[in-house]
């Protein structure tokens, strides 16, 4: 078994992203998250996008909104940074309150600036394989993980365990497309798959992004098969001082022994998402500039 270390993979980008920034002729890329309310998990992972976008060059800023902000007043203020010149990239993060269409809000920003890969625009040149399209950040974070972790997927099978637009949809059209890492042959499984462990012990690589805690256990995959766990779920553990810890969608303990490849959690696929938002910024930055 090959522990995947998402924290390494993750420096090993930005250390690469941070040369090409300090070479940047012409200014310097820029990003603006939008936060809606104070939730807590809201405010620790966009404070963490902003200190890494610091870190490596590019200049981020922040723009919080109260919960009781109108989709149409959210929407004027996407309409302003999408006609900013000096905006490279836009960011709204989610969740946002219930009575604000987030499909709406994440076509609203402009597909030039869509850091987050979530616009249709975007969603459809990833169909397309258009080379400049931006890929979602979760998915592109995890084909970084395969390729850079050697894991062959031409040919191999591919079960992705959810089908959100964010992670799920993304990312097996990502393993699907002729590109390395992709060719693969990808079957997608949700809630009304039947015999799911049926399909899931077929699998070659295991994507889990479905949000049920150590979901995914020993019995449902094959031996030999590499397992990259999307979850992040909080569950009870009086022995923290938090009273809770975080695991997977993937029983790891039971699930480890017998796999290739997998990825811990925390620190496997979650620093990657950070990574490669700095990759979609510093690319918007790069194909604005030559327009």
């Amino acid at each position: 078994m090959n522990l995947i270390d998402g924290n390494q993979i993750a420096s090993q980008v930005l250390d690469e992203l941070k040369i090409r920034i300090d070479s940047l002729a012409g200014g310097k890329p820029c990003v603006v998250f939008i936060r809606i309310g104070d939730d807590p998990a809201s405010v620790s992972y966009v404070k963490k996008k902003q200190k890494t976008a610091e870190s490596i060059g590019i200049d981020a800023e922040l723009k919080v909104f109260k919960e009781s902000i109108t989709e149409e007043e959210l929407l004027q203020e996407i309409d302003s940074l999408n006609l900013n010149p000096m905006v490279h990239g836009i960011l709204v993060q989610a969740p946002l309150p219930s009575h604000i269409n987030d499909v709406r809000v994440f076509n609203h920003v402009s597909p030039a600036k869509d850091v987050d890969g979530f616009n249709a625009v975007n969603l459809g040149k990833l169909c397309q394989e258009q080379p400049n399209a931006f890929r979602s950040c979760t998915p592109a974070g995890i084909l970084e993980l395969i390729q850079r972790s050697n894991i062959e997927t031409a040919g191999k099978r591919v079960v992705v365990l959810g089908r959100s637009l964010i992670v799920g949809k993304p990312t097996g059209l990502l393993l699907l497309n002729r590109a390395i890492p992709g060719n693969a042959t990808v079957t997608f499984c949700h809630s009304r798959t039947h015999d799911l462990p049926a399909i899931t012990r077929e699998a070659d690589i295991l994507i889990a992004a479905i949000g049920k805690p150590q979901f995914v256990t020993a019995e449902m995959i094959k031996t030999g098969c590499a397992v990259i766990d999307v979850g992040i779920n909080r569950i009870h553990d009086s022995s923290k001082k938090s009273g809770f810890r975080l695991v997977g969608d993937v029983d790891f303990d039971q699930v480890a022994p017998k796999t290739s490849h997998i990825t811990p959690v925390p620190g496997g696929v979650g620093p990657m998402t950070v990574a490669m938002l700095m990759t979609n910024t510093l690319q918007a930055f790069e194909q604005l500039q030559k327009n």
